[in-house]
């Protein structure tokens, strides 16, 4: 059987040194990973909402499920039709993987009950036709991105930037995640004003 650690993914501070502190990645069979509280008592597993994570959990966020879903991607065989190299980049991607990542945490917690893993599967099967949709429509394959292109709604204005983004060559997607990371990090911070 394959372990995660068979097919352990380049951690971005490998490739952007001083970018991320150093972390311990998720532990995917023994259980899931169990977020602390400031004083280091086991935080409950809750959803993650994008729009509301501040850079430092962000980062965590980011590292925590770039890791799970190589992880995934490589022990069930998902072609890019299913899960793309730059996934990290379509918003419709991060949210489903995001929803399947914290849905297989609870899953395969070891208070689950024993039926939960085969619920997991139901539900990841459904969640594959989902992500081969919209991995179609937004355009994004193995070797080649581009924006998920939005239409703007009759009132509304185009998005000048989408309009006239084309395809690009995707040329090392490690470099590319973590670029996307720092530039998302920077957007939180200016947002948020750092801090958790």
């Amino acid at each position: 059987m394959t372990t995660p650690d068979d097919h352990e993914p380049p951690r971005p501070e490998d490739y952007l040194p001083g970018l991320f502190e150093p972390a311990e990645p998720s532990e995917l069979v023994d259980g899931p990973a169990v977020a602390t509280t400031p004083d280091g008592e086991p935080d409950e597993l809750i959803p993650i909402n994008w729009n509301q994570l501040t850079a430092e959990q962000a980062q965590a966020a980011w590292l925590d499920l770039n890791s799970w879903v190589t992880w995934l991607r490589k022990v069930f065989g998902l072609p890019p039709t299913i899960v793309p190299p730059l996934w990290h980049r379509h918003d419709e991607l991060v949210w489903e993987l995001s929803a399947l990542h914290v849905h297989w945490l609870a899953c395969y917690d070891p208070d689950a009950s024993p039926s939960a893993p085969i619920a997991w599967m139901r539900d990841f099967a459904d969640a594959r036709s989902r992500l081969r949709e919209w991995v179609a429509a937004c355009g994004t394959r193995l070797d080649r991105d581009r924006p998920t292109r939005i239409p703007a709604w009759p009132g509304e204005e185009p998005d000048p930037e989408a309009a006239t983004a084309g395809e690009r060559q995707i040329v090392n997607r490690d470099e590319d995640f973590a670029a996307f990371v720092m530039d998302d990090l920077a957007a939180r911070h200016k947002h948020f004003g750092g801090g958790s």
